[in-house]
């Protein structure tokens, strides 16, 4: 065994190796095997692709057709929403990306139409309520 291997401690005992360590590093060359001969080294490149977040607004699309379903428009976003999940799980990520997209834009237009028409529906009521309350002399 070598006395001039690689110094570990400071101190004291500062030095080589304990014996036990050396022959576990020699095992493990061992068990590992040396260096290989400068033969012709192959290599593989597998090629991942990255983790696209595409979102599927199927929440949001659910959400329109039991509340704010105007015009079907937030049953048929469901159905693109549906469509957009079932393209990223195949790996489509292209074609999920449209069905994606023309779901929120249903989504946006359902939600503006309900909220205006909720909110017309809530003026007109209040008007009727305030005409009985104050008929016009």
């Amino acid at each position: 065994m070598n006395q001039n291997a690689q110094r570990f401690f400071t101190g004291p005992r500062a030095g080589v190796l304990p014996p036990y360590e050396m022959i576990k590093e020699e095992h493990e060359v061992a068990v590992l095997g040396g260096p290989q001969g400068s033969g012709a080294v192959t290599t593989t490149v597998v090629n991942m692709q990255p983790e696209t977040v595409v979102p599927d607004h199927i929440v949001w699309s659910l959400f329109n057709t039991l509340f704010f379903n105007t015009c079907c428009l937030g049953f048929v976003a469901f159905a693109y929403s549906v469509k957009s999940r079932d393209r990223k799980m195949v790996g489509d990520v292209v074609g999920a990306q449209s069905y994606a997209s023309t779901a929120k834009c249903l989504n946006i237009w359902a939600l503006v139409l309900g909220l205006l028409g909720t909110i017309g529906c809530i003026a007109v009521l209040v008007a009727v309520v305030l005409s009985f309350n104050h008929p016009m002399a």
